[in-house]
């Protein structure tokens, strides 16, 4: 089967002086009423062969766990309102840096480890270091995900967090695809990513960020939170 890159991506990388196609799934648009497994077994089950990486965008796995809330059904308390000013925005979403968003940072992480972060990041700008909130904060709260114009709805509404278990997902594909296969929860977007779990070892999963460096899953309507990485 011909496979088809993303618009303005490539289907092809080479990687430590290996090529790799990264080959889009496109689904329907995934509710909190879809089933990781089902999305999986609709959509990937026939397409992997041996030797795949199958990687999923940790934001189908936590709308799936139910983790994705309505902006209307989050109510920002004033230290959300407070701190989400002083958040620095990127290019590439809003990040923390609007009252929802912070308000879910303080429910996941908890009020200390947000105003531990916020105190040390004050500190540390003043020298000209950049990140540091984040750094504190942990990769909970730096992986929520505000909503943007670009994001396809009804999401572009909506707050939605990390995934819970990332690990445990990827585990639990690898075993309903079989073990041929790796499997990966991402968090990859224009500007970088992570894996927040795997099947793969410490370099595999060092490797796959760098397959996906230039995120060919697309950040907007491409209904894409698919992928394959299949050696060229």
């Amino acid at each position: 089967m011909a496979h088809a890159a993303n618009e303005g991506k490539a289907l092809a990388v080479e990687v430590d002086g290996a090529k790799f196609q990264r080959i889009p799934l496109k689904t329907h648009v995934i509710t909190r009423e879809d089933k990781l497994p089902e999305i999986v077994s609709r959509y990937a089950a026939s397409e992997v062969q041996a030797g795949d990486i199958l990687f999923i965008t940790e934001k189908i796995v936590a709308i799936t766990q139910g983790r994705s809330y309505p902006m209307d059904e989050i109510k920002p308390r004033p230290l959300a309102t407070f701190l989400s000013k002083y958040v620095t925005k990127t290019s590439y979403g809003i990040g923390l840096g609007m009252p929802e968003t912070m308000e879910m940072a303080l429910r996941e992480v908890g009020t200390p480890r947000i105003l531990l972060a916020s105190a040390v990041a004050a500190v540390t700008k003043l020298i000209g270091r950049r990140g540091d909130f984040y750094r504190v904060a942990g990769w909970r709260a730096r992986g929520i995900d505000g909503p943007t114009s670009h994001t396809i709805p009804p999401y572009n509404s909506q707050v939605v967090l990390v995934p819970l278990r990332p690990r445990q997902v990827a585990a639990d594909v690898k075993k309903a695809l079989g073990s041929s296969l790796e499997v990966a929860v991402v968090d990859i977007n224009d500007l970088g990513g992570n894996i927040l779990g795997s099947t793969l070892d410490a370099a595999g999963e060092a490797r796959l960020v760098r397959i996906l460096s230039d995120n060919p899953l697309g950040q907007g309507h491409q209904s894409t939170p698919m992928g394959i990485i299949r050696a060229a």
